[in-house]
């Protein structure tokens, strides 16, 4: 019809609500797969938080306490669910990119790092910013603007559009190209093959990323390591616990969020050694009781983004399904820790509030 304005509505899907899952009994699942032999449940040790994240989480908690909400956080503080959404509860902000940050507003920096770029765009728009960088992933960027400097081309092993890969990446960009698992160490195309260095990513597999150096090598018998390990002792320790696991292990259960490239790795790494079945989970809701058929003993541990409160979530299910006699397999002890983000630690200093010990830990917790 003449005059009519022309419709632009586009159809929108809108889903169906959810209806809870009814969850089986015990007694139904012991009915579809009998258990051969006790029940158990093997627990990790270490797991959970590593000092880098207890850091970052403890910077953004007293950034709200001391400078109020809202405070901004670029990306995701940690790759944990609850973390974030507990944090925004409490008045963060979480952001993409600093241009979504009001001029003048504070911003913190995730656990990942940030590459110069980001830096100067915050810088730009006169934000505050608070670095909540881990000190492991800023020594892998200092390694990388040093070899630049002195003309070395950088592999990068890493996966690509990782914070941390974009953050590393973005120190040295025209000197580092990004490998991202051992069919690209046997592509990879560089310069000059007696100028070559590799870094690595902190939360990678152990395993993968030393047969991703070995093509490398290889390849490129010049190739220099890095001065030190580049893979976080708390990625390297959490697979080791895991791996001592996973043979006797019918079914391991890792929590953690799918965006969390250590909890991710976990589960493989729990497979590749052994596990009959290996599952990743959010939260104790997530985990499906059908996976206890038949299943005598159950692996269980955590990401290094991962509070303890969910890993007991999944400890007490298991437990009202007949795994209540847990043992914990200890094979490293955690000391390390991180000082508080020097913009916060003044901050503090200034308020004077020494309630946190270095590593962001409460006094008498």
């Amino acid at each position: 019809m003449v005059g009519m304005p022309t419709s632009t509505t586009v159809p929108v899907s809108v889903p169906m609500p959810q209806i809870p899952r009814r969850r089986r009994s015990p007694e139904e699942v012991a009915a579809a797969a009998p258990v051969e032999g006790p029940k158990r449940v093997l627990l990790a040790a270490p797991r959970g938080y590593c000092a880098g994240v207890d850091r970052a989480v403890i910077a953004v908690e007293k950034a709200l306490e001391h400078y109020g909400a809202p405070v901004y956080v670029r990306k995701e503080i940690v790759h944990n669910r609850h973390v974030v959404s507990e944090l925004e509860a409490r008045g963060a902000v979480f952001v993409e990119e600093t241009d979504e940050v009001p001029e003048g507003e504070l911003v913190v920096f995730s656990a990942h790092g940030v590459s110069p770029a980001v830096v100067q765009s915050a810088d730009d728009r006169n934000l505050r910013t608070i670095d909540a960088t881990c000190p492991l992933v800023t020594k892998v960027h200092r390694e990388a603007v040093r070899f630049a400097k002195a003309g070395n081309e950088i592999l990068l092993i890493g996966h690509t559009g990782h914070e941390e890969v974009e953050g590393t990446y973005g120190e040295a960009p025209e000197a580092t190209t990004i490998v991202n698992d051992p069919a690209e160490a046997r592509t990879v195309q560089v310069k000059d093959p007696d100028k070559l260095i590799w870094l690595s990513q902190t939360t990678l597999s152990v395993d993968e990323t030393m047969e991703t150096v070995k093509i490398l090598r290889e390849r490129f018998p010049n190739l220099q390591d890095p001065p030190s390990d580049d893979i976080c002792y708390a990625t390297s320790n959490r697979q080791a616990a895991i791996k001592k696991i996973a043979p006797q292990a019918d079914l391991v259960i890792v929590v953690g969020s799918a965006n969390s490239s250590n909890s991710v790795r976990l589960v493989e790494v729990a497979l590749e050694y052994g596990a009959k079945a290996g599952h990743r989970v959010d939260f104790a809701n997530e985990v499906d009781e059908s996976w206890f058929e038949g299943v005598a003993t159950v692996g269980v541990t955590s990401g290094a983004s991962v509070p303890d409160i969910l890993v007991q979530d999944v400890l007490k299910l298991l437990a009202d399904y007949g795994y209540a006699d847990q043992e914990e397999i200890v094979t490293a002890e955690e000391d390390i820790l991180f000082s508080l983000p020097k913009e916060l630690r003044a901050k503090l200093k200034e308020s004077g509030d020494s309630s946190a010990r270095p590593g962001g830990r409460v006094k008498n917790d």
